[in-house]
């Protein structure tokens, strides 16, 4: 897996080289760019990690690459600097799904730990879709067929029951369960409802 990368984004030179110095002395990878437009030219949405990014920029803001990231379905976490007039404006960024947000002059300490958080976070939201891959990998495995089979057998109902639910004998109900059982890679009927139900909450969202 990738290190991961704390992405700066500040038109600032000086406060983008001393953002770099300080979280390459915690042995963090580290990018920079001097504008939202660099950034997007630039970044490798694979990489895990965090965006650290300035609000107020020239051209492109720090609020309207949050909304190209989100229209482009990047979930990378956002931690906004901010100068003391921009907190209303950091607040509002954070309701629109931002981690966080640092107030100038900050504390070298805090900012390095609000990183630490988000790149944990992001990590785990990658985990997460690692698994739903996996999952919906093994959905799309089953044919029309098997599907039924399932979605009748984590309602609860017997071979019995599907089979003349669904017009077959109780034995191709049984050789259909084996396969499903098969290929979803679950060892009891209970691992395919937990499957089942991580499938119906996915499709939610």
């Amino acid at each position: 897996m990738n290190e991961p990368t704390v992405f700066i984004v500040d038109d600032d030179l000086a406060v983008a080289r001393s953002l770099h110095w300080l979280i390459d002395t915690v042995r963090l990878r580290v990018e920079t760019f001097s504008s939202a437009q660099a950034f997007l030219d630039g970044f490798d949405a694979s990489k895990p990690g965090c965006l650290v990014l300035d609000v107020r920029m020239p051209g492109m803001s720090g609020l309207d690459l949050q909304e190209r990231l989100a229209a482009q379905r990047i979930n990378i976490p956002i931690i906004f600097i901010t100068g003391h007039g921009d907190v209303q404006m950091a607040v509002r960024a954070v309701q629109a799904g931002a981690f966080d947000f640092v107030e100038k002059p900050f504390n070298d300490q805090d900012l390095l730990d609000r990183i630490q958080k988000a790149i944990a976070f992001n990590s785990g939201e990658r985990d997460k879709e690692a698994q739903r891959a996996q999952l919906r990998a093994l959905f799309a495995g089953l044919t029309p067929r098997e599907r039924e089979v399932l979605d009748m057998v984590v309602e609860g109902m017997s071979n019995k029951a599907v089979a003349n639910a669904l017009g077959l004998s109780a034995k191709t109900v049984e050789v259909h369960r084996a396969k499903v059982m098969e290929k979803m890679r679950a060892r009891s009927v209970s691992d395919l409802v937990k499957m089942a139900m991580q499938r119906d909450a996915w499709s939610k969202l």
